[in-house]
């Protein structure tokens, strides 16, 4: 059984502030990945892990139908994590695998990844489904589920969805298990009494004990059915509220009005339920925290309304999740439930088979606690924000401290989208970029993740047509005459660049603001929204294209967001997940582009690897490291 490496992380030489920090992290291959791109040429990459040595270099070899394995490389390999073979004969099968080298030496040889005779002239690898009729594949997250170093990905299929605020039932939300050649491992299938939409299933794939093998992690209810057919609950339960059905509720000028809840799941007993990564099986359940009553399993839309602010399941049932090493050593799991009003996290573990509660925080459990109302996002993220060596939950506006308590408040309120990371490296620690969606003087807002000083704010000067502010926001290293990040929003009059200090740059910005890729073989981020990937040109600002995914498409309707963007194979850059526009198959694209930098692989930086699993969560946000990978 392949155990979980204790390591020292030094940030990878990358922050000069943040202490060694010790905790378990993923004994990982070294995800070799190789790629015909034009006839004869074949890019190649390979991870650098945390757990090598500084010195390390490597042997690139090609095995060709069989025959004996043969170097390619002139001499070993030192800045870089890949090679292009420019002799790769398209007629003849091959196989391509690496070998560490030390002081001269060269060690264990890694698995080998095999083009056939003949492929196909491409960049990306290619996962064939079993989409259900009717569904389609959406977030998805990666695991090493069967220990042996390597990643397999889960997918949500997703068919009729509905949003909180939406009345209509829905297509019961499945997960799906695969391998990178397509092998299908099982699929749970949620039921009818989880609803199905961005808001509601936040699923984690992670190690959580420690065994080398991923866990997942996900809300689940009477007539879930596990990946070896086996029912939670009560299979015959039906806790839908039938077609037709309406509550009274108050409007905001004290008018009476009737509200649609059809298809909306306000009562009924409610999960937290570990399944097994390889099987599928679950292996634990227990009663989900925090509860939509603290003591009522069918409480009245009045009493939904007095805890929540409504009684239509807008607020009540809008969650989110993530992995955080609470204790600075072991990954922990923290579910949440509620943003808009009361915001409640319940930390768990998962050890030695046993579910076990930590703590609860709930911003009405006192008057302390309620300057936390309101303050979360649509996501959320995670990181050490105070260099104790511990996680911090970043909740939108806010943070809640390793301990379950809270660590501050900013007040500015719920928000779309979040950035964490050492924004601005003249500073010390990490900054937090973040957008406000009402109506007010802080539209984009850049802080210290520590203290939560605000830093710098723009308003929002033109509110749309519900009276909001911007609903994007991102921050990037897009240009390199600027140190640090540079920041951007759409919508509420926020035009312009802004760099790390505040100060505009430019009246244009990227017309993509959604998600960020490492792609090419500089520092700066690339633009990754819909299928394509742009790169941003600051002499004529304006976006270059780098990349478009024929016949693939992204999810989430307007939020055009990939199944996953991650650093799962080959070097540092990052590979983007899209489904086909048939559903019937994943593509993994990875880079083909050279490049003259080396750094361990990304998934070995603790904040990076815990974004990789809170992806999946609600409104999409793009993963970020704990230190600054930029240029200058």
């Amino acid at each position: 059984m392949k155990l979980f490496v204790l390591i020292v992380v030094i940030h990878l030489a990358f922050s000069s502030t943040a202490p060694a920090q010790r905790r378990q992290l993923e004994s990982l291959g070294r995800g070799v990945v190789a790629v015909r791109f034009e006839p004869e040429k074949v890019f190649v990459g390979w991870r650098l892990l945390a757990t090598d040595a500084e010195n390390i270099a490597f042997n690139v070899y090609k095995e060709t139908n069989g025959t004996r394995p043969v170097k390619i490389n002139a001499k070993p390999i030192v800045e870089a994590t890949s090679f292009i073979d420019t002799q790769a004969d398209v007629t003849k099968n091959h196989s391509f695998f690496v070998r560490p080298v030390v002081h001269g030496r060269e060690l264990k040889a890694s698995a080998r990844f095999t083009l056939p005779a003949n492929g196909p002239v491409r960049q990306y690898l290619s996962v064939p489904l079993k989409t259900p009729e009717g569904y389609s594949p959406n977030d998805g997250s990666v695991g090493d589920l069967d220990g042996d170093g390597e990643y397999e990905l889960v997918i949500h299929q997703v068919g009729r969805g509905r949003d909180n605020s939406q009345a209509g039932t829905t297509t019961e939300p499945i997960l799906e298990a695969y391998k990178l050649d397509g092998t299908f491992l099982w699929r749970i299938n949620l039921g009818k009494n989880i609803r199905e939409g961005a808001h509601y299933t936040q699923f984690l794939v992670y190690d959580l004990d420690g065994d080398g093998k991923a866990e997942v992690a996900c809300k689940t209810a009477d007539g879930t059915i596990d990946g070896r057919g086996k029912v939670i609950g009560d299979p015959n339960a039906d806790h839908r509220l039938p077609e037709g059905s309406t509550v009274t509720v108050r409007t905001r000028d004290g008018a009476e009005q009737k509200r649609n809840v059809s298809g909306y799941v306000l009562s009924g007993p409610e999960y937290l339920t570990i399944f097994d990564g390889l099987t599928g099986a679950a292996v634990a359940t227990t009663n989900y925290i925090p509860p939509r009553h603290p003591t009522k399993l069918n409480p009245t839309t009045a009493e939904l309304a007095e805890l929540w602010g409504d009684g239509v399941g807008n607020r009540v049932d809008r969650f989110l999740a993530c992995v955080a090493y609470l204790d600075g050593v072991r990954p922990s799991i923290v579910m949440t439930r509620g943003y808009y009003t009361r915001s409640v996290l319940a930390a768990w573990n998962w050890r030695g088979g046993r579910l076990t509660h930590l703590w609860t925080f709930d911003s009405d459990s006192g008057e302390e606690n309620r300057k936390y109302r309101g303050q979360g996002n649509h996501n959320l993220s995670v990181a050490d924000v105070d260099a104790d060596g511990k996680d911090e939950i970043i909740f939108g506006a806010a943070v809640i401290d390793d301990n379950g308590r809270g660590l501050y408040s900013t007040g500015l309120g719920h928000g779309d989208a979040l950035h964490v990371s050492d924004l601005d490296p003249d500073r010390p620690g990490l900054e937090v970029f973040n957008i406000q969606e009402r109506f007010d003087d802080a539209g984009a807002n850049f802080r210290d993740a520590r203290t939560g000083e605000v830093l710098w704010k723009k308003p929002s000067i033109q509110a749309g047509a519900d009276g909001e502010g911007p609903g994007r926001g991102l921050s990037l290293d897009i240009d390199p005459r600027h140190r640090g990040f540079e920041s951007w929003v759409k919508g509420a009059g926020i035009t312009g660049l802004f760099n790390a200090k505040g100060e505009k740059i430019s009246d244009a910005s990227p017309r993509s603001c959604n998600f960020g890729v490492w792609w090419d073989g500089d520092l700066l981020r690339e633009l990754l929204d819909r299928n394509t990937i742009s790169k941003w040109n600051w002499t004529t600002g304006s976006e270059d294209l780098l990349l478009t995914a024929d016949s693939c498409t992204s999810n989430n309707g307007t939020k055009a967001t990939p199944v996953l963007s991650a650093d799962i194979l080959g070097d540092w850059r990052e590979e983007v997940i899209w489904r086909t526009t048939d559903n019937k198959e994943l593509r993994i694209y990875t880079t083909v582009i050279p490049t003259h930098h080396r750094f361990h692989t990304l998934m070995h930086d603790p904040q990076y690897r815990l974004s990789i699993a809170w992806q999946n969560v609600a409104y999409n946000q793009p993963p970020h490291t704990s230190f600054y990978l930029g240029t200058r």
